[in-house]
Order: structure tokens, then sequence, then C-alpha cells
């Protein structure tokens, strides 16, 4: 990954969106340096916030399962900030921690049903450049969920494949919280 990381102002700098950065910190539990970046375009800030609202707020899925997608896409992808963000993600969201770090062997993991093993076969594939997903993805989902939740599915991969190549691509700097649950949780368990 570059070191490129552009922007480095403060949350302070940004007032205007104070009321966005307590929704995204009671959500996340810390306000992603991604976000204090998008603020130097603002228009682009509301649209991203906007979008990561519909999808997360989406019923369709539960919130264990979205962050599991998320996290395999960005595994995928290779994006380390997104892969922090996300496994930390997922374990707010509730996913024990022995599971997310089982993520790189969910197709013979005891911690995932055939049913995550089917999101995530779809999320490792199109989380790749270029995209490997193919028509069994879609016939292997459509056993388990209906189209609407595959469009749940698809859209939080696409929103990470932004997400992966934003935070790449600027060289995001990791922020203490993802990287504490890392370093502290995760690492012991034999992650990457």
């Amino acid at each position: 990954m570059q070191q490129t990381y552009i922007g480095g102002k403060k949350r302070e700098d940004f007032a205007d969106f104070e009321e966005l950065f307590k929704g995204v910190e009671a959500f996340m539990g810390y306000v992603p340096n991604a976000h204090l970046t998008m603020a130097e375009k603002p228009e682009l800030l509301m649209a991203f916030s906007n979008l990561a609202m519909i999808i997360f707020q989406s019923d369709g899925i539960d919130m264990q399962t979205k962050q599991l997608i998320a996290l395999a896409s960005s595994l995928s992808s290779g994006c380390k900030y997104c892969q922090a963000h996300t496994s930390h993600g997922a374990e707010r969201a509730g996913t024990d921690e022995k599971k997310i770090s089982e993520i790189l062997n969910y197709k013979v993991s005891d911690s995932y049903s055939e049913e995550e093993r089917a999101i995530l076969d779809l999320a490792f594939a199109s989380g790749r450049a270029p995209n490997e997903s193919n028509e069994e993805h879609f016939k292997e989902l459509k056993k388990y969920f209906s189209d609407e939740q595959i469009i749940d599915i698809v859209s939080v991969i696409s929103m990470f494949g932004f997400l992966n190549r934003w935070n790449d691509t600027l060289g995001t700097k990791l922020e203490d919280v993802p990287k504490g649950f890392v370093e502290e949780k995760l690492k012991p368990l034999g992650w990457l």
C-alpha cells in the first residue's frame, strides 16, 4: 500500500459535520480517517454517508453477515485498512473473534454455515480484480436468499469495492481502535 495519505485534518476542522460524525462514531466506535478525507469534498462525504446508511440500515441481511461480507471483500482486494475496520465491525456486531479469525478458512470452518459460505464465495470472488463472480455464485445464493437479500449482499460488496480502492490508493492512516482490535484480539488467534 502506498503511503500517500492526503488530508490529515482533524474532526474539529469540519464542525459542519459534527452530527454526522457523532452518528458514525456511535455505529463504529470512532470516526474513520477516510471520512475526514472525504469531508474535504463535502458533497462526496454526504453522498457516501447516505449510501452507507441505506446499505447498513437495510434489514434484508443481518449486521454480522454484512460485516463478514465487507471483511471478505476487503481481504480479497488486499486493503489492510478496510480489513482492520471490518474485522472490528464484525466483532462490534456480535461476531465471535474466533469466527472472524477463521474467515480465510470459511469453506472448511465449522464456524460458518452453508448460507454464509455461499455469501463469502461471492464476496471473495467479486473482491478480486478482475471480478471473478459468475452465475454459479448466484445459483448458490438463490438457494438461501431472496432477490432483495442478494441485492443487499452485492450492495455491501460494491460499497467496499469503493472503500478498498479509496483507502488503498490514498494510504489512509489506520485509527487506533481498529488497529488495537486486530493487534490485541485477532493476531493472538493467528490473524494474518
